[in-house]
């Protein structure tokens, strides 16, 4: 490859200057093609692009995820790579690094349907009370501040005798997400086959991420110049500043009011901090977690709880997307932060939980363009 680039060998130049001297005469260099032959390349190119992209669009998104997460753990898989050197098949550290970023998802999942498996067994034992001889209303519904009275009353018509809670049970069943279970059910192992893919995918970038980046390195000054270089340098650090200002600051909210949870009494505290840190990736979307968690002690009538809860989240919702973020994000990809946030949210409403981290990535390279360009003095 580096013959390539830098021209051909001394052997090679002696053989193509003096061919009847033994040396034998290559191929004469074609022609620089012509205009309708250029177009034709393009078109063709162009087909094969969106061809590739139709055949693979059902795992386009997983490809985006392997790259996002090879991204995001580069430096830290570097660091491995210069303590451990890998050897000749370089198998043991890509392995090692997918089967962690695959247990950082799978443990939560873990947990979440252990927890769930523990209250099956209360849920099944209410439904059959309910078929028996209904459930009474709880005490505490007739003590909510708003609402108390319309809550009561549809408690009453809908499960407090055997035969409206039959009858509820019974439209429960015929519901759309019930009838929809096989289409669930469908998806489900079609997103576990996507994180497979995934897997698979993060762990061949791993392996083979430095020739990779030489590739698209060099494919990109070829096709762009030197803009092209410092826009996706610009991209890559805008998703290592989104990992940092969404996931792990995410995190750190969660393990916070995960123990504020601990120690004021929510229900399952474990479950709601991890809720909480999933959640609070998105900008102000912790306060729904934290929102539901003062509610239920509010229910529970632990007012003074549910004030401490929902002003804890506050405070540590407001330094973490208003300080703490900004600067995070907004360092590494050097947007304002109106940006940053338009970003995300756009990103999220367009493409998901993906949009996430492309929706800082574009932006970041769309301001750069802009930066460029308005920075060019006009031709005299």
């Amino acid at each position: 490859m580096n013959r390539d680039i830098m021209g051909p060998s001394t052997d090679q130049a002696a053989a193509t200057q003096n061919p009847e001297q033994g040396g034998v005469a290559p191929d004469r260099a074609p022609a620089s093609a012509s205009g309708p032959q250029q177009g034709a390349r393009a078109a063709l190119a162009m087909l094969l692009i969106g061809l590739g992209l139709w055949t693979l669009h059902r795992y386009v998104p997983a490809l985006i995820w392997a790259a996002i997460l090879a991204i995001a753990v580069w430096p830290l898989y570097q660091r491995a790579t210069r303590r451990w050197p890998p050897g000749k098949h370089n198998i043991l550290l890509p392995s090692v690094f997918t089967v962690l970023i695959a247990l950082l998802f799978l443990v939560p999942l873990v947990l979440v349907a252990v927890q769930a498996g523990r209250e099956v067994h209360g849920v099944l034992d209410s439904i059959a009370q309910a078929r028996s001889g209904g459930i009474p209303p709880p005490e505490w519904l007739g003590h909510l501040p708003i609402g108390a009275r319309q809550a009561t009353d549809w408690w009453q018509a809908n499960l407090a005798d055997a035969e409206s809670a039959n009858e509820l049970l019974r439209r429960a069943r015929q519901s759309q997400l019930v009838s929809n279970s096989g289409q669930i059910g469908a998806d489900i192992a079609h997103r576990a086959v996507l994180f497979g893919f995934m897997l698979l995918t993060l762990f061949f970038l791993f392996k083979d991420g430095e020739g990779l980046g030489n590739q698209l390195q060099r494919a990109s000054a070829r096709a762009f110049g030197p803009a092209g270089e410092r826009i996706g340098r610009q991209m890559i650090a805008s998703v290592h500043g989104t990992v940092d200002g969404l996931v792990l600051v995410g995190l750190g909210e969660g393990f916070i009011l995960g123990i504020g949870y601990l120690i004021l009494g929510v229900p399952h505290p474990t479950l709601f901090g991890l809720f909480t840190a999933i959640a609070a990736m998105v900008p102000f979307g912790a306060a729904v977690v934290f929102g539901i968690a003062a509610l239920i002690l509010l229910i529970q009538g632990s007012v003074a709880s549910a004030i401490i809860i929902g002003a804890a989240g506050m405070v540590v919702t407001f330094v973490a997307d208003h300080f703490i973020r900004p600067t995070l994000i907004g360092s590494a990809t050097r947007l304002p932060f109106l940006w940053v946030l338009l970003g995300i949210l756009g990103g999220v409403e367009t493409w998901g939980l993906l949009g996430l981290f492309l929706g800082p990535a574009i932006m970041a390279a769309l301001m750069l363009l802009w930066r460029e360009w308005a920075a060019r003095r006009p031709a005299v």
